[in-house]
């Protein structure tokens, strides 16, 4: 992206001769062989200055890049007392992470026998006026990778998803439709379905593969069978689109089953008197949703749903106070 480009040998060129920065840095994605990167990706900025009291106070500065139109700032007492950020995306689309370090800290942060998550997953020394960055241990890039899951990180994961949907299901019968949609999207999709989905991918990688944030690239890597149940796992804000969601998540454990083999677990997921009933269910609730009201839909739905949850909660073998 030529702006994007620009915009950095701009950040370079006043950094070379600002007396203040000793070192700066380029981190995150543009400098990460495993990244996805586009037009759109951001460009993350590290400035190491003699002393970053008056770049924290003061942010005119960052009028020398472009002309901002958003801008967040957030000094070091939200990062441990070890730098702070400016966050700003300007007129021309470009936006670009400011972490400001003072020499001090950096140091300190360099003879770290680890490094930072935020080095690990890639960074390039632009500019290095004192020497400082010779000590830094070169990144892994493995940051990013998806980790094996224990036999009881897996089990719990399992019985987190089927006992919240339990959540999702009475609050479609109340027609309470955010209470939903916090349970459906923030909780199990994002705490649940995402790790299963990376789980599954990964072990079909030799656990050696990123699907970078949050599922970004799924789509990449999933067949197009698996990706097309996946997307029926997604809704608005229709009561009966969140039934038939929700229904589609509880099929997923099923067909992401074989991750369980790959990893010599138990199978759990979804026990075989389930499966049973759940075929049961869902031609009773195709038949209700065909023939009755949305309010007797969502009552006699519930009622057989709960049922099913409860059970399959019963049959798991692992359920504790700090699954």
């Amino acid at each position: 992206m030529k702006v994007r480009e620009e915009k950095l040998r701009t950040i370079i060129e006043w950094s070379e001769k600002n007396e203040d920065v000793r070192v700066l840095l380029l981190t995150s994605s543009l400098v990460n062989p495993l990244a996805l990167v586009d037009e759109f990706s951001d460009l993350d900025i590290e400035f190491v200055f003699e002393d970053n009291t008056n770049y924290i106070s003061d942010k005119s500065w960052t009028l020398k890049f472009g002309n901002p139109i958003a801008m967040i700032e957030e000094d070091e007492s939200c990062f441990n007392h070890k730098h702070a950020m400016k966050m700003l995306l300007y007129e021309d689309g470009v936006k670009v992470d400011f972490k400001l370090y003072s020499k001090s800290k950096f140091i300190k942060e360099t003879q770290e026998k680890e490094l930072p998550e935020d080095w690990d997953i890639g960074y390039k020394i632009l500019i290095d006026k004192d020497g400082i960055t010779k000590q830094m241990l070169k990144p892994t890039y493995q940051i990013s990778i998806i980790k094996k899951p224990s036999e009881k990180e897996f089990q719990n994961l399992i019985n987190d998803f089927w006992w919240d949907t339990t959540y999702v299901a009475k609050c479609l019968v109340r027609d309470e439709i955010f209470y939903a949609k916090f349970m459906s999207e923030t909780v199990i999709r994002t705490e649940y379905l995402i790790p299963l989905i990376e789980w599954h991918i990964a072990s079909e990688h030799n656990w050696n593969i990123t699907t970078n944030k949050y599922g970004r690239l799924f789509k990449k890597y999933l067949n197009q069978e698996m990706w097309a149940k996946t997307e029926q796992t997604f809704s608005g804000s229709d009561i009966k689109e969140n039934w038939t969601a929700l229904f589609s998540m509880t099929q997923l454990p099923q067909y992401f089953s074989i991750v369980e083999s790959r990893m010599h677990f138990p199978s759990i997921a979804v026990p075989v008197v389930i499966r049973f009933s759940y075929r049961d269910f869902s031609r009773s609730a195709a038949a209700i949703l065909r023939s009755q009201s949305l309010v007797c839909v969502a009552r006699r739905a519930s009622f057989w749903y709960l049922r099913i949850i409860f059970l399959s909660i019963s049959f798991s073998s692992s359920f504790s106070c700090d699954g």
